[in-house]
């Protein structure tokens, strides 16, 4: 008898409100992924917002941009009720809901992306400080797709030499 009270006890405390996970989600972007566990998640959608939000005064970009604020909006707010009635079902159904795990690194073996980044982030820092012109940078955007284009070759041949 012990065993089935403190079964339903515990359901009743996995189970999520798809309400209140929409509504933290009105109130503030991300907040209804934390509400349900999704750290990650929600700390993405965090990050999405305030990049999306600080994009709104350039006058270039809109009003692509501020439809794009708008979309998401709406998408985390559904995305939240969602994964809450989905949490909900599987805890239901005693299914245990899934953990978020943190994705492992896939070792490549070559360092040339990280390099790559390396590099593109240094001169978006030097055009962030005035130092170098934005105009510069975009005349010289071809340079990445030779530079993948490369490495591709050679690690297509590398990989025809060791067959």
């Amino acid at each position: 008898m012990e065993e089935k009270q403190e079964t339903k006890v515990l359901t009743t405390r996995s189970l999520k409100s798809p309400f209140l996970a929409g509504f933290l989600s009105t109130i503030f972007p991300g907040t209804g992924a934390l509400y349900n566990r999704q750290y990650l998640k929600g700390i993405l959608y965090i990050i999405i917002f305030a990049g999306l939000v600080s994009m709104q005064h350039e006058g270039s970009a809109q009003p692509f941009v501020a439809i794009l604020l708008a979309g998401f909006y709406i998408f985390q707010i559904i995305e939240a009720v969602q994964t809450s009635k989905m949490i909900n079902r599987l805890v239901i159904n005693g299914e245990v809901p899934p953990e978020e795990k943190i994705p492992q690194s896939i070792p490549t073996g070559s360092i040339f992306w990280g390099m790559l980044l390396i590099i593109l982030g240094f001169f978006l820092l030097l055009a962030n400080f005035n130092l170098i012109s934005f105009g510069l940078l975009f005349d010289f955007w071809p340079v990445l797709v030779i530079a993948i284009g490369i490495k591709m070759l050679y690690e297509s041949t590398r990989k025809k030499e060791e067959k």
